[in-house]
């Protein structure tokens, strides 16, 4: 599997642990010391990845038990060695955002360091 891929299934893994409200997917896509920063209306938000997994295993019933259209598009992905950045589009709790995810090369497997998110709408 080419790189690209790889980190194709990475962001896949990661918008499954948002529309499955599975926690244990944010870990396997994030590492561990990966951090989720973003500004809502309610100013700006950090959290780490334990947090970020607690917040969407918090939201039941899950967007796919709830049968919610999936929105996931990779607008841009650029790969340089053993990094990479990405812009994603996706929706999650009633919101669209714009992330851009980079990601590392490590012990062979690609995994997201930080997430940039911006609230489209």
């Amino acid at each position: 599997m080419s790189d690209r891929e790889e980190i194709q299934n990475t962001i896949q893994t990661y918008f499954d642990c948002m529309y499955e409200s599975d926690g244990g997917k944010a870990h396997d896509a994030f590492h561990p010391a990966a951090k989720i920063t973003g500004y809502t209306q309610e100013g700006l938000q950090q959290m780490s990845v334990d947090d970020f997994a607690k917040f969407v295993a918090s939201k039941s019933p899950s967007h796919k038990e709830n049968g919610d259209p999936v929105l996931l598009e990779t607008l841009s992905l650029d790969i340089a060695g053993e990094t990479a950045v990405a812009r994603v589009r996706d929706a999650y709790i009633g919101l669209t955002f714009l992330d851009t995810l980079s990601f590392l090369k490590v012990d062979n497997r690609w995994v997201i360091y930080n997430k940039l998110f911006h609230v489209e709408s």
